[in-house]
């Protein structure tokens, strides 16, 4: 017999609730590991082109973008406490359209990012384990923390922040190793491009070396996707975010001047291991310190690619939920309260594109920084989406309730604005051709959503933002 339409209601919205456990601690552990493995690699290869200097001036202003569009997106993660994050955010301010154009954006972001940590770890084992492929290695990495996070956003929750703790600490031990030989002549050594005085010829290198300047914070927005499972998310979300992102510039600044002034930082610029590189100007190649740097240095790109698994998962199920991709990804673990089918989908996807070598590597790029500049050009869009909301939702929804406010409005959304729209021009210049594929996934996914009108109309509405 079927149920009588209230307990179907009830029923079908149970399969599509995510369980409240995650405390403050938690949220900034994921805040924090989200983003520190941009503290261990990718943003050294900034000074090929703009030098330490210019490269510390490109990093104050991405790092200025960041935190103004942290203290503004806190509001609306407060505010729409949803899995969607930017999705939800846009979908209010703009509608079904704007909420396509943010999702589809975030989707990219924190699809793309993890087979980039992934090829990484696998690289870094390979380095262990000669015999072991780096591929092979990525794979086994998604495999294992696919199956974490399926276990309970809690453990989940508990194992990112252990891991976050680790990886901060073994950054300061790095920082804490190579003062004895801190030179800052050593850093301002050809620090403009390779010049030692400015020029208007430094501009193009800084402007070239946003992307990796990007990579410093790269997904910390991810917090919001936990905010249905967060127990007081007005409350705790802001604590998370404004404490991770004090947190990250501090390391970034260390970790980069750190590492510039311990001796040629010439060597340290095309590499994916600058901190062991740095550290061997001052302990050797064979100190014991040197030895635990370089097991600890995994527990950073853990943190990052166990995070963002967490956040693409909810932007996948909250998408789903909602109608904007196939129901059947919506569905959460009867037992274990976690959105298994969508941690699957992005898995399934991420180790695909591990394999896709002569698909994804073009344009003269390696397939790990084609896939890295794919996600950030879906961070940037995003960026700007959701400040766009943030403006729109402060004029038509004027009395909607705000527990976190963002400080000195317009001033602080404003600039995050108009700096994310800077770098997205700037990436379109210097990576056109990766530019033009994002904007045929867009353009492919946007057909996808005008053909599937009635899977948002059919979707529970208890799961909706009101259009």
């Amino acid at each position: 017999m079927k149920p009588p339409p209230i307990q179907q209601s009830i029923g079908q919205a149970m399969h599509h609730e995510l369980k409240q456990t995650l405390g403050t601690w938690q949220l900034w552990g994921i805040a924090v590991g989200l983003v520190i493995s941009g503290e261990y690699f990718g943003w050294s290869y900034g000074w090929a082109s703009a030098g330490t200097l210019g490269f510390v001036v490109t990093a104050i202003f991405v790092a200025a973008m960041y935190t103004t569009f942290i203290f503004s997106f806190t509001e609306l993660t407060t505010s729409i406490p949803h899995a969607g994050g930017p999705f939800a955010y846009a979908r209010q301010a703009f509608g079904p359209t704007g909420g396509y154009l943010a999702g589809a954006a975030t989707l990219v972001e924190f699809v793309f990012a993890p087979p980039a940590i992934a090829l990484a770890i696998g690289a870094y084992l390979h380095v262990q384990f000669p015999g072991l492929e780096p591929k092979h290695a990525a794979m086994g990495a998604y495999l294992v923390f696919m199956a974490l996070n399926i276990v309970g956003v809690q453990i989940a929750a508990a194992f990112e922040l252990c891991v976050t703790l680790l990886a901060i600490f073994e950054l300061l031990v790095f920082m804490g190793v190579v003062s004895p030989g801190f030179r800052w002549s050593n850093f301002t050594a050809g620090g403009w491009g390779g010049a030692n005085t400015f020029s208007m010829g430094s501009f193009h290198g800084m402007f070239a070396a946003i992307p990796f300047a990007i990579w410093f914070f790269l997904a910390i927005e991810g917090v919001a996707m936990a905010a249905e499972e967060a127990k007081n998310p007005k409350r705790s979300i802001p604590i998370a975010y404004v404490t991770g992102i004090l947190t990250l510039v501090v390391l970034a600044i260390g970790v980069m001047v750190f590492a510039g002034a311990a001796g040629d930082w010439t060597r340290l610029s095309n590499i994916n291991d600058p901190l062991p590189q740095a550290m061997k100007f001052i302990v050797g190649e064979h100190s014991g310190w040197m030895h635990m740097l370089v097991w600890l240095g995994l527990f950073g790109l853990v943190a990052s690619f166990h995070g963002i698994i967490l956040g693409y998962s909810r932007q996948i199920f909250a998408l789903a939920r909602a109608g904007y991709l196939p129901e059947w990804l919506s569905k959460v673990h009867p037992r274990f309260k976690t959105p298994h089918r969508a941690i699957l989908a992005g898995g399934v996807i991420g180790i695909a594109a591990i394999y896709s070598d002569e698909l994804i590597q073009f344009g003269g790029q390696t397939l790990t920084a084609n896939i890295v500049t794919m996600s950030v050009f879906g961070a940037i869009v995003m960026y700007i989406v959701s400040m766009l909301a943030l403006f729109k939702l402060r004029r038509s929804a004027p009395n909607m309730e705000r527990p976190f406010r963002a400080p000195l409005f317009p001033f602080f959304p404003a600039f995050a604005l108009v700096a994310a729209v800077i770098c997205l021009a700037t990436m379109v210049y210097f990576n056109f051709l990766v530019a033009i594929v994002f904007a045929i996934f867009l353009a492919l996914g946007y057909v996808y959503f005008l053909l599937t009108r009635h899977q948002r109309e059919a979707a529970p509405s208890d799961a909706l933002l009101e259009e």
